[in-house]
């Protein structure tokens, strides 16, 4: 008999849902392909807008509230659900199921304080005691570098179920070189360009990687224009003379980071980073800070420090120098070969056991 496993969407009625949304559609994505229970979403009506296909409750309670009710009451879920898989920590969570788990994806309110609001700090810190004290929920940390720092605050390890994170598009072709070529073109950008793909806000340390780049084309123009991709968030950012492209569809943000001399990722803190990850399955090379859980072990980028403008423009320059033949694109795609959806799912399931 298959199990009830009730999913959270809640995140999906954001305005900029972010690294969530994609890790949302991608569970479901990559159970689709391996799971062999029976599947329900729950959240708003403006989140379950987004996941049309998938068999749905709403919660009816308003967005602001749910947080607070999901604390104690799964309001949305079916009596009779096997499992609850809450994808943040808003929730759902409750006493009444056989299993309960929850995606954490970050402490960033502790490691970058400027990164949200005094409010959105004292909720994350309040919630994540809350889950620490509920022995019978499983957390699901996201990022590589979380199990350890959970087991720090107090946490059994056999509670925690680590999950891979997938960055691959069933579907979505990349935008040719001829459209992406294009695109450039309308923004007066020829030839060579160095790529970040991001939200621009404080944390993204976008002042430095701005300097660094400057210094660094100096000596190297072949890094070409900086080039932003993604939406602007809270916040100033200063792009100085960047290029900032803004919004893009994903086949062309994927035809970018393809055609990319380089892609520079170098936040001052990070609960995950997928553009690292996503250039590196389009085999080009990277340079990423050193706070960039995603790539932490990985060999094939270039790490630097996020508070040295000259150490950042020195990477930059030394990540020129890399491979660009076949063979070394290749490397780089294996390199992130295991982050898939269906990797992912199977994680979740291996939790929900």
């Amino acid at each position: 008999m298959s199990r009830q496993i009730v999913i959270s969407v809640d995140q999906l009625s954001r305005p900029q849902p972010g690294g969530i949304a994609s890790y949302v559609h991608g569970l479901l994505r990559g159970l689709q392909e391996v799971g062999t229970d029976a599947y329900s979403v729950v959240g708003p009506q403006s989140a379950l807008d987004r996941v049309p296909a998938w068999p749905a409750a709403r919660t009816g309670v308003p967005d602001r509230l749910l947080p607070l009710v999901w604390r104690n009451v799964a309001a949305g879920v079916a009596h009779g659900s096997t499992v609850v898989h809450a994808t943040s920590m808003a929730g759902p969570f409750d006493g009444a199921f056989t299993r309960q788990t929850v995606a954490l994806h970050d402490l960033l309110w502790r490691d970058e304080p400027s990164a949200t609001t005094s409010r959105g700090a004292n909720f994350h810190e309040n919630r994540l005691r809350y889950l620490i004290a509920r022995d019978d929920i499983r957390l699901l940390p996201s990022s590589p570098l979380l199990p350890s720092r959970l087991v720090e605050l107090g946490v059994a390890p056999a509670r925690i179920y680590p999950i891979r994170l997938g960055v691959d598009d069933a579907g979505v072709t990349p935008a040719s070189a001829t459209e992406v070529r294009a695109l450039l073109l309308s923004v007066g950008v020829r030839g060579p360009f160095t790529l970040h793909a991001g939200t621009r806000e404080p944390r993204k340390n976008v002042e430095r990687l701005v300097a660094a780049h400057a210094l660094a084309r100096q000596s190297e123009p072949e890094l070409g224009p900086l080039v932003f991709v993604g939406p602007a968030g809270w916040g100033s950012a200063e792009t100085s003379d960047a290029v900032v492209l803004g919004m893009v569809s994903r086949e062309l943000l994927l035809g970018l980071y393809r055609e990319a001399t380089l892609v520079a990722y170098v936040p001052r803190a990070e609960g995950f980073g997928l553009p690292p990850v996503e250039a590196l399955r389009a085999g080009t090379r990277v340079v990423v800070s050193s706070t960039c859980p995603s790539v932490a072990t990985n060999n094939e980028v270039t790490v630097v420090d996020p508070l040295d403008v000259e150490g950042i423009a020195t990477g930059l320059l030394a990540a020129l120098q890399g491979a660009t033949t076949e063979a070394a694109r290749e490397r780089r795609r294996e390199s992130v070969a295991e982050m898939t959806w269906r990797n992912c799912a199977l994680d979740h399931l291996a939790a929900w056991s």
